[in-house]
């Protein structure tokens, strides 16, 4: 499975760090609730140039992945599919392609949190600024309204990968969440703000109440004062990761 690895590739230290930290963020997602059976897919580029990446094996449960765990792959060798540890074709098609299409994105993590697919099941997903945890993603989200099932084939992936673009964040409809980062700590910092967000928005739909939507110009001025707060990515994580340490080890074997 392990592929042929270009110039600039993380090993080392720094690639088990990435590995352990992927794997950390497996069995919090877990944790959370936010995983689907031994479905969903998370992936973090190795390489340079983005093209080469880690990701879970096919339907092993993230309450049980471990930094060993982890899949090398290369995006633009198809045959990685051939082996008997291969990614499921959905995960091949959206995380492969993201990885071939767009290299500076370095995290992906795509799962189905509840409240954040209720909010992709809705005529209109958008994540309305009604407060700060939603205002955080104003702007920095992409909505696609394309579902077309199961995400198996190259078009869905191609399609998928055009609609994320430059966005951070792309709601899936009729389908989940996938958000990314630089790092494995800010992915999953916007993940689990935007299953809140979600969460703060459905209730606010389901008081049957008018919501007091913030203006554009408020909305995109607290979307640019999180800014300010990008750190605490670094320090929730170390601090999630703390909880598992003292729960069980193994992610990091």
């Amino acid at each position: 499975m392990n592929q042929h690895v270009p110039a600039g590739t993380l090993s080392g230290d720094d690639l088990h760090r990435l590995k352990v930290d992927l794997a950390a963020a497996f069995r919090l997602t877990a944790e959370f609730g936010w995983h689907e059976s031994v479905g969903n897919h998370f992936s973090a580029a190795v390489s340079a140039d983005g093209k080469t990446f880690l990701m879970n094996p096919r339907w092993r449960h993230f309450g049980s992945i471990r930094a060993s765990d982890l899949l090398l792959l290369d995006s633009n060798d198809a045959s990685v599919m051939d082996g008997p540890a291969a990614p499921d074709p959905s995960a091949w098609t959206i995380h492969g392609t993201i990885h071939r299409e767009r290299p500076s994105v370095r995290v992906i993590l795509h799962c189905h949190p509840p409240y954040s697919t209720a909010l992709a099941t809705l005529k209109d997903p958008s994540l309305k600024p009604i407060d700060q945890n939603t205002a955080r993603f104003y702007g920095s989200t992409a909505i696609d309204l394309g579902f077309g099932g199961i995400a198996d084939e190259a078009e869905e992936g191609a399609r998928l990968a055009g609609v994320l673009g430059n966005y951070k964040t792309l709601i899936m409809g009729n389908h989940g969440v996938t958000c990314t980062g630089d790092t494995v700590a800010e992915a999953f910092e916007d993940l689990y703000f935007f299953e809140k967000a979600a969460k703060t928005l459905m209730l606010a739909y389901a008081s049957g109440q008018p919501m007091n939507v913030l203006s554009h110009e408020i909305a995109e001025k607290t979307a640019e004062g999180w800014h300010a707060y990008r750190g605490m990515a670094d320090e929730h994580f170390a601090y999630l990761k703390s909880t598992l340490d003292r729960a069980d080890l193994s992610y990091r074997d």
